[in-house]
């Protein structure tokens, strides 16, 4: 089972907490059996949200196997096999290149064929 993220960790408290307060408040209960019920529920809501939370993806990484065409003789086998070991290599993300967009140019008030023709106060 994998570890929880800090994130889930603050997002499952917080929301255990803040229910709990707000259950409480809005139950007006005393008794241990209704603060046991909201409990329950807090807890319950809080481990839901903690498993909704998105967990970061890993990074996009690629295998390539190195292999060492000129080893001495005398190399140990240990430093062979460490460099035909699949090493991690991180890709760059490749973003295209566009031109810039030009927006259009509005047509202004001067090139227009017609008069402005305000109304005047009667």
């Amino acid at each position: 089972m994998p570890r929880p993220t800090a994130a889930q960790l603050t997002y499952g408290s917080c929301t255990v907490i803040f229910s709990t307060l707000a259950m409480l408040l809005l139950s007006q209960t005393s008794s241990g059996p209704g603060i046991a019920v909201v409990v329950v529920a807090a807890v319950a809501l809080g481990v839901l949200v903690a498993m909704t939370v998105p967990t970061p993806k890993p990074s996009r990484t690629v295998a390539r196997s190195v292999k060492s065409a000129s080893t001495p003789a005398g190399a140990s086998g240990a430093a062979s096999a460490a460099a035909s070991r699949p090493q991690a290599v991180s890709l760059p993300l490749a973003v295209p290149a566009h031109p810039p967009v030009q927006a259009p140019v509005p047509f202004s008030v001067a090139s227009a064929s017609e008069a402005v023709r305000e109304r005047t106060a009667s």
